[in-house]
């Protein structure tokens, strides 16, 4: 046997080898990075301008990508309950939190009360209809034969505060019938701004982030239930990055965000 031979042959094939590893990372090509953690966020409509600063704070600060999907509060916890991969809900009410810790969803003592809003009457562009937000108040006269835009009354929180309002204030039986319900709130606001409904009623944020419509009056606060955005991890999404992002969202710099966009102060505790 040559062994010579042999000892040449191992050499070259150790020194190609390494002259592959060499050109592989040479010419820009890299072995792949370890993925970033990911976190889902099931998150209320009327959130998105607010949260989407927020996260984007979060994310220059965290080696953690966000992943925020925006829709009724209704509609994300039906999901969730069917078993969608969220990590953490952020929802316009409690109802719809309460119903998923009574399902054992949420991870235990993680629920918080976020923020909170307040519930207005809105005009679109070209309407310079007044009208006093007041018991009694004439909407049928100020919608012209048109509908009042509001999201589902049944099930969606702003819908479902906006119909405890008009209740309240003595005006549900005469407006129901006129009503065009959407799926979020953002729908409803989005029916004002395109004059595709005279009038509606949304959050005090939503028409701050619609330079479009015109506030004609704020619901008073007695008229409907304080609204309340709870938020909380869920038992399967339960991580170190998921509560990091809960964590920062109580923090100074998230609620600075959500106070300029117009949400206020709950300052109550949980399941209040």
């Amino acid at each position: 046997m040559n062994w010579p031979i042999i000892q040449k042959r191992n050499q070259f094939l150790l020194v190609s080898g390494l002259l592959a590893v060499m050109f592989w990372f040479g010419s820009g090509l890299s072995l792949p990075a370890q993925e970033k953690p990911r976190v889902t966020v099931f998150a209320a409509a009327s959130l998105k301008n607010a949260l989407d600063q927020v996260a984007a704070g979060f994310e220059r600060t965290h080696s953690t990508s966000l992943n925020i999907s925006y829709a009724g509060s209704s509609a994300l916890a039906r999901q969730i309950q069917y078993g969608a991969p969220a990590q953490i809900f952020i929802s316009a009410n409690s109802l719809w939190m309460d119903i998923l810790e009574n399902q054992a969803v949420l991870a235990p003592a993680t629920r918080v009360n976020l923020t909170g809003n307040q519930l207005v009457l809105v005009a679109g562009p070209g309407n310079d209809v007044r009208l006093e937000v007041r018991p009694g108040m004439d909407l049928i006269a100020a919608l012209q034969g048109k509908r009042l835009a509001m999201a589902l009354v049944k099930a969606v929180p702003a819908g479902i505060y906006g119909r405890q309002a008009l209740i309240s204030l003595g005006v549900w039986g005469t407006v129901q019938s006129h009503i065009a319900q959407t799926d979020n709130v953002r729908a409803a606001l989005r029916l004002v701004a395109l004059s595709e409904a005279p009038l509606g009623i949304v959050y005090a944020t939503d028409a701050v982030a619609e330079p479009r419509v015109r506030v004609l009056g704020v619901f008073p606060a007695g008229s409907h239930p304080r609204i309340v955005y709870p938020a909380a991890l869920l038992k399967d999404g339960d991580t170190s990055s998921s509560r990091a992002f809960l964590r920062f969202l109580t923090g100074p710099e998230a609620q600075a965000i959500f106070r300029q966009h117009g949400f206020t102060l709950t300052g109550a505790p949980p399941h209040e």
